[in-house]
């Protein structure tokens, strides 16, 4: 289990240990640092040989528009976006060889996004806003996630491309609105209204392991999926790939530029 708060991930641990008797192990992570994404993944790779399933399901929304990750990119794209990929890219080669060792050869990544991605900005991610400057700074702190969830289906999309015929299914979901920590930042009394339209967490869950675990999903590789686990269909430009070209070779481009690759 990989979290950025031990306490938290050590209590949720706990929690899984009662309810099924089995232990899961932490993993630090915090993807606000590509450092610490890098570091966490080498400790993966240092005790595991394979990797069958990664549910890239972290994230922040609407935090406060000063905030920036530790190297400087918006919060909300530099988390939900860029601290998913580097991990997932790190990881490819694990993934690669778990695939060709198990009879199915496939291995799953669900990279959760959401309906918020159908408000992105019409001309798609704003290349502009990404690190800090007046582009971003005039952008509403909502366009801003929409954006990054809008990153989050293209980042699936072309991975799907690029490995799937290594054995990498690839896809994203949208979990539905679900009432967890993510609110947080919510004002008090919008978080009243919404309230009364959110599901329980555990609702929440169903999609993604649907994604991640049944057997007909093993086929639907690039396939965006909304809720209760149903297929379903994004934004156009999330399928472009042109725009998938250009995300994951920005991507790479940071991974070289803050030397994490």
């Amino acid at each position: 289990m990989a979290a950025r708060s031990e306490a938290k991930a050590r209590a949720s641990i706990s929690e899984l240990k009662a309810a099924t008797g089995k232990e899961a192990i932490f993993l630090e992570l915090d993807l606000a640092s590509l450092g610490s994404v890098t570091r966490a993944a080498q400790e993966f790779m240092s005790k595991e040989s394979h990797l069958h399933i990664l549910f890239n399901s972290a994230g922040v929304m609407f935090p406060p528009k000063d905030q920036l990750t530790q190297e400087g990119y918006d919060a909300q794209f530099g988390t939900n976006v860029l601290g998913h990929a580097h991990f997932t890219m790190s990881l490819i080669p694990t993934l690669i060889s778990t695939a060709n060792s198990t009879p199915e050869r496939k291995v799953r990544v669900v990279n959760t996004a959401s309906s918020a991605s159908y408000h992105a900005p019409r001309t798609s991610i704003r290349w502009d806003t990404l690190t800090d400057g007046p582009a971003r700074r005039k952008m509403f702190n909502r366009t801003l996630y929409a954006q990054s969830k809008l990153g989050n289906i293209v980042f699936s999309n072309e991975l799907a491309r690029r490995y799937g015929d290594q054995g990498i299914v690839s896809t994203a979901v949208n979990p539905g609105n679900v009432k967890t920590q993510l609110w947080k930042h919510v004002p008090g009394i919008l978080m009243l209204i919404m309230d009364r339209v959110l599901h329980p967490v555990e609702k929440g869950a169903l999609t993604q392991l649907w994604a991640g675990t049944c057997p007909e999903t093993a086929d639907m590789n690039g396939r965006y999926f909304v809720p209760w686990a149903r297929i379903g269909v994004g934004r156009k430009d999330a399928k472009d790939p042109a725009l998938g070209v250009r995300l994951w070779d920005w991507i790479e481009e940071q991974r070289v530029r803050q030397r994490v690759n």
